[in-house]
């Protein structure tokens, strides 16, 4: 027997569950897995919105005919391009020759570059309405959230928006769909991870597409993403999440991240960590950038205001892990964070030189001397590192106070 999910009477998930793929986008870890989240309106017509990745095709399409049996798809639409949405297009229009695919102008350019022309496009305005019986579909692009031809849809009878890749996160549904269903606590870090490394450069687009919703005056009861829980008992908690993470909102704590290959830099972090906690900082991360990935560090980065960063020397320039962090950092458009910034040289220096470029370049608030330690952190240094941690300490509490 086939597992299908009602959001209502007529409109079902029909999404699966990934815990195979080690690496999405071949990029960011999938410790917890992902689901590929897909929709169905059972009508006078019937829509399928969005679908899966293609290993995932015939689980995707079984689910649709144990649902509507023999009866054909009208109508598929395509929120998103991204093959792990779109990658069972061609098993939908196998299955059902005359569908027709519903989306924009742009969608149709990325669907044709990787699967080739197809029959029976419907091309969508901004704002134009599908009508499929009881139910009625408007559409609202939302470019760069975060491909060109990214868009919602939104049902108007039930008030349900599907937000393509917007609103979800990583984390497989492991019974429960909804977010009344499932401890929100375990998803909440996915999320934040999902959005930091994959839509958080584009904060001011996902500005302009929250604005777009809100100028719309439309009721939202269920938001339905592409990826993670189905929002039904409290929509408005992820929409607040997206609202304060465009705008580079944050909470009070500290990351440090430190690059080192002998333990005198991470000598320097763990100093550094102790001074804030006895100052009153509670929220401290410490990562070492060699043995955790950056999409998590990015995401602690993310939630936190505080940012200590530190390097050793590796010939002549910034330890490799290092680099990637910031790298990653600075492609993410990070705004609004204090920033300290500390190391060690032996024979050559570039550690903490190219920190200090970062900062030029980031523009963020230092706190503290940059301080660098030769070969090994001395009592000079570590005064150094005081420093760092009490003027940390101090903007961070002051802020509090506001």
């Amino acid at each position: 027997m086939i597992n299908t999910v009602a959001i209502s009477e007529d409109i079902h998930f029909v999404g699966v569950n990934d815990r195979e793929t080690h690496l999405f986008e071949n990029l960011w870890p999938l410790d917890k897995g992902v689901s590929y989240n897909a929709y169905l309106i059972k009508d006078e017509k019937i829509a399928v919105i969005d679908t899966v990745k293609s290993t995932k095709m015939d689980a995707f399409v079984e689910k649709i005919e144990s649902i509507i049996g023999n009866r054909p798809v009208d109508y598929l639409i395509i929120n998103h391009m991204e093959p792990d949405h779109s990658g069972a297009i061609k098993a939908v229009k196998e299955k059902y020759p005359d569908v027709t695919i519903v989306g924009n102008k742009k969608t149709f350019e990325f669907l044709e570059s990787f699967y080739g022309k197809m029959k029976n496009y419907y091309i969508i305005e901004d704002e134009d309405v599908l009508d499929l019986g009881k139910h009625q579909l408007k559409f609202y692009l939302t470019p760069m959230v975060h491909w060109p031809e990214t868009m919602m849809t939104y049902e108007m009878t039930e008030k349900v928006l599907f937000s393509a890749d917007a609103f979800g996160g990583f984390g497989t549904l492991d019974g429960g769909v909804f977010d009344d269903e499932v401890n929100l606590e375990f998803y909440t870090d996915e999320i934040r991870r999902y959005y930091s490394n994959i839509v958080g450069k584009y904060g001011a687009m996902v500005q302009k597409a929250l604005k777009k919703l809100t100028t719309a005056d439309i009721d939202i009861n269920v938001i339905a993403p592409t990826h993670g829980p189905v929002w039904r008992s409290n929509p408005s908690c992820i929409i607040d999440y997206y609202d304060r993470w465009s705008k580079s909102e944050t909470e009070e704590g500290v990351v440090i991240v430190y690059g080192s290959m002998y333990g005198n830099t991470q000598k320097m972090a763990d100093f550094i960590a102790r001074k804030l906690a006895e100052k009153g900082i509670k929220n401290i991360r410490i990562y070492d950038a060699s043995k955790t990935h950056v999409s998590y560090i990015i995401s602690d980065i993310w939630r936190f205001k505080g940012v200590i960063l530190g390097s050793c020397a590796y010939n002549t320039g910034l330890f490799p892990a290092m680099e990637t962090v910031i790298h990653k950092i600075e492609n993410s458009q990070l705004k609004n964070r204090y920033l300290g910034i500390f190391g060690t040289a032996s024979w050559s220096g570039g550690g903490v030189s190219n920190l200090d470029k970062f900062a030029e370049r980031m523009k963020w608030q230092q706190v503290g001397e940059s301080i660098e330690a030769k070969s090994s952190p001395k009592e000079e240094e570590f005064k150094g590192c005081v420093a760092i941690a009490q003027e940390m300490a101090q903007r961070l509490i002051e802020e509090r106070e506001d």
